[in-house]
């Protein structure tokens, strides 16, 4: 009998140690390693795709980059616009997405959503977390309903590829991949060495046979992906589904894509009959108030190639317990520290005995720099207690200097906030050239420092 081997392997890497170490050398965090069944054999693993390859395993060769033909591949083009806009205009042939997200938070809706609206494509959705009728009972409540997509209730991947070689499948769905198992290896499913060897098999079949496949991962408590890190170093693009699970809205961010943008996202809402797609983001991201209030600030940013302008509500109140606190929601603790600097410095307003609270709406966390002036008027707002215009917005970065500063594609960002009804935005004067004011009938001030615009505003 032949005696079991184990190994050591880090659950966030996936780094291999003989023995168990307290501290991972390769990512520095402490307690990941667990051990695993090693089983080593005299095939290679990643040979469980060889079903319908159609030709023996032949060696690769190098060759001249100019020898190399290449032939413009048409993306799929789903129904839904909004994976379209993340995926970079489409789902790309032989690719590998990666799809994580919160339990609940609506993943396989997505999906399953996603393979029954490809009218004309022969779909494979292959699950191994819920059985044939529980998926049957949620494409009920689904609108898009399509006769091409196939279910399989399927763990091994070995069975899974037997089928694939029946189907001939033109889109494969797995969910998840922490589910599968692959007969090359010992350990249990949802390990890091069947999680690394089902991706691999998955993936040589992507590549070799040219069919997109769609992987739902699950997340760690701390929000990144299940498994080792690896596995996102495998596929070709790593989609976030993000929300919270008690509110309507979802959104799908792009954290790594080969074949496009990583700055794009695609929000979503989740009604009784599935997701539907929000074509127009600013809408939701802006509260609809009767009264004025202040605090409250309207920014134009950019999400990829998508404008939102996006809604940023401050409270500046005396500090109660000596110390002030700084929170903020969906901006960088950092920056708003650098920005309290910069008003106090520069502005002359006292805000170091002041709490500040910050707060992006709709759930969204930005990085866009063109925020800035945006976040010291909300604040300056709600210190003053003075209600800035609902019909004036802001575009414009802010230097240590307190000067306003030039932000890019400024002209998306002003044709955004003038389709959505504002009368009035404040940008950086370094932004005017160039730029055709005679096109916009948005009222257009630009500036050079901050207190020109605090003047202009607030008297």
């Amino acid at each position: 009998m032949a005696k079991i081997r184990t190994s050591y392997f880090c659950q966030n890497c996936g780094a291999q140690s003989a023995k168990w170490i307290g501290k991972c050398p390769a990512c520095g965090e402490w307690n990941t390693y667990v051990e695993e069944v090693v089983q080593k054999e005299e095939v290679t693993p990643t040979s469980a795709w060889k079903v319908g390859s159609g030709s023996a395993q032949v060696s690769s060769k190098p060759k001249p980059i100019a020898d190399i033909s290449y032939q413009e591949q048409l993306r799929i083009q789903t129904q839904d616009q909004e994976l379209n806009r993340v995926l970079g205009g489409g789902i790309v042939p032989g690719s590998m997405v990666l799809i994580g997200g919160e339990p609940g938070i609506g993943k396989s809706t997505l999906m399953l959503q996603i393979a029954l609206s490809l009218t004309g494509l022969r779909v494979l959705y292959v699950s191994g977390e819920e059985s044939e009728q529980q998926i049957k009972m949620r494409a009920e409540r689904l609108v898009a309903q399509t006769s091409d997509c196939f279910i399989l209730t399927e763990t091994g991947t070995q069975n899974i590829f037997k089928q694939i070689e029946l189907l001939r499948p033109q889109v494969l769905v797995v969910d998840s991949i922490q589910t599968l198992h692959s007969s090359f290896i010992e350990a249990g499913a949802g390990s890091v060495s069947q999680v690394r060897e089902c991706t691999a098999e998955l993936l040589k079949f992507a590549k070799e046979s040219g069919v997109p496949v769609f992987l739902i991962g699950h997340i760690t408590k701390e929000g990144n992906l299940a498994g080792p890190k690896i596995l996102e170093h495998m596929v070709d693009t790593v989609l976030q589904f993000e929300g919270d699970r008690h509110m309507t809205y979802r959104i799908l961010r792009t954290t790594k894509n080969r074949f496009g943008s990583t700055s794009e996202l695609g929000i979503y809402e989740m009604l009784g009959s599935g997701l539907r797609e929000v074509s127009n983001p600013s809408e939701i991201l802006i509260s609809q108030r009767e009264d004025a209030f202040s605090g409250i600030a309207i920014g134009a940013t950019l999400e990829g190639n998508r404008p939102l302008l996006i809604e940023v509500q401050s409270l500046v109140t005396p500090a109660t317990y000596g110390t002030p606190q700084r929170t903020s929601t969906g901006f960088d603790a950092k920056r708003l520290n650098m920005l309290l600097a910069v008003l106090e410095k520069r502005g002359g307003y006292r805000l170091g005995t002041q709490d500040v609270f910050l707060n992006i709406a709709g759930g969204l966390k930005v990085e866009d720099p063109a925020l800035d002036l945006t976040v010291c008027a909300s604040i300056l707002s709600s210190f003053e207690d003075m209600a800035i215009p609902s019909t004036a917005c802001f575009a414009a970065e802010v230097g240590l200097g307190g000067e306003v500063r030039a932000v890019n594609r400024v002209e998306n960002r002003i044709s955004e906030a003038e389709k959505l009804g504002f009368q009035d935005i404040y940008i950086s004067k370094y932004n005017k050239k160039g730029l055709d004011f005679s096109k916009f009938s948005i009222n257009i001030h630009p500036f050079g420092r901050l207190e020109e615009v605090f003047g202009n505003l607030f008297g």
